[in-house]
């Protein structure tokens, strides 16, 4: 089934909205009987739609302006994922669009928590996760000869590119997801929402971490 939302921020935000508007329906069903709640009811239907068509035909993706990029002969990606980051398949990509030219990376990881997770008290076990999955990889693409550097960002991984294109001025970006079905970024449309937004290449990466892991082990 598709997701409606982009994020769990949005189906957060819709959640209050649908508790802040049936608390008015009920207060006049109590207060003055059904006929009126109906009628608040309708109103607010009224109104909700008409904000949601103004809002849909105001809204479009707009682009994002860059920072000049460095002429010194350095190639700069920047790379996009969570807990895809262990995977052998990014690694590759990254080698392949590198090349042989000299390569600066930036890997970000956009933070898992949100207001629901942070509620739950989850906030700190996400980060602390990203964080070791982050710190791991750089030490894997150092270590393979490439000057990278990395940090965790806003939950929104297209707000966590934005941020991190107004301070790193790469020449693309790489986005690595779970395949299809298991991806809550692609159901969110992140792919394309980037390249909508960016006026640089952006790369899509299937990870999937249980076939490289069955791979793994069935060639010990």
């Amino acid at each position: 089934m598709i997701n409606p939302f982009r994020s769990e921020e949005d189906a957060f935000r819709f959640t209050m909205v649908v508790v802040a508007l049936l608390a008015p329906i009920i207060l006049a069903g109590i207060l003055f009987g059904s006929g009126v709640a109906l009628a608040v009811a309708g109103g607010l239907a009224i109104g909700v739609i008409f904000g949601l068509v103004v809002l849909k035909r105001d809204e479009g993706p707009e682009r994002v302006k860059l920072r000049r990029r460095a002429g010194d002969g350095r190639r700069r990606i920047l790379v996009v994922a969570n807990e895809t980051l262990p995977g052998g398949a990014l690694r590759e990509e990254i080698e392949h669009r590198a090349g042989a030219q000299p390569t600066e990376l930036r890997v970000v990881c956009p933070a898992l928590n949100t207001k629901i997770r942070h509620w739950a008290s989850d906030e700190d076990d996400a980060r602390a996760g990203a964080q070791a999955r982050l710190d791991a990889i750089l030490d894997t693409l150092e270590r393979e000869g490439f000057q990278a550097t990395g940090g965790i960002g806003e939950s929104d991984p297209v707000q966590a590119m934005e941020d991190a294109l107004r301070l790193f001025p790469a020449e693309e970006v790489i986005i690595s997801t779970h395949p299809p079905g298991r991806s809550n970024w692609l159901e969110r449309d992140v792919v394309k929402r980037a390249r909508e937004r960016f006026p640089i290449p952006v790369t899509h990466v299937v990870v999937d971490l249980e076939r490289e892991s069955a791979a793994a082990r069935e060639s010990r």
